[in-house]
């Protein structure tokens, strides 16, 4: 199952969040990785400033339960496929994908 974020236009730069405090209890995000499915669909781990299909990846952050991703760019009329995954301070690894839709507006 793939959750969905609300349309970015391509000319912002904007956050997209996923706030997994219901989900943890007590445990805490340790660290968070992002992925980008290219257009073949490979997923490719994204670092800092890339671009995977026109869909920049700014940065990563965390903060408490809540993992963020800052995104740029992206194409008119795609649904970009982002996996976030978890590793948490009890030794725990979880991954929930989401869709990144484009729209010009």
């Amino acid at each position: 199952m793939s959750y969905k974020w609300p349309e970015k236009d391509p000319d912002e730069t904007a956050d997209f969040s996923v706030d997994w405090s219901r989900f943890l209890g007590s445990d805490t995000i340790a660290s968070a990785v992002f992925f980008v499915d290219a257009a073949d669909g490979t997923k490719t781990q994204v670092s800092t400033a890339q671009i995977v299909n026109n869909l920049q990846f700014i940065a990563g952050t965390v903060a408490g339960n809540v993992a963020t991703a800052r995104f740029s760019g992206g194409t008119d009329n795609l649904r970009y496929n982002i996996t976030v995954r978890i590793n948490t301070t009890q030794g725990l690894t979880y991954e929930r994908s989401v869709i990144l839709p484009i729209r010009n507006r």
